[in-house]
């Protein structure tokens, strides 16, 4: 449990420090992703960039089970 935990926060530490260059490349403006912005409020879910990334950590996790 310890280990996965590591790993995991790993992860999070690698996309905040990448998260200026995956911004660049168009990751978290993605067509359908929501965003609605009103006087005095604004909403933002990013759905598909949500699904993309849920399914590359999918598929490294599948991997590295291995």
């Amino acid at each position: 449990m310890t280990r996965w935990l590591i790993i995991t926060g790993i992860i999070f530490i690698v996309a905040g420090i990448a998260w200026p260059w995956l911004s660049r490349m168009g990751i978290g403006h993605l067509p359908g992703d929501v965003y609605i912005e009103r006087k005095g409020f604004s909403f933002y879910a990013p759905i598909t960039t949500s699904i993309i990334i849920s399914a590359v950590l999918s598929i490294l996790f599948w991997l590295f089970r291995k």
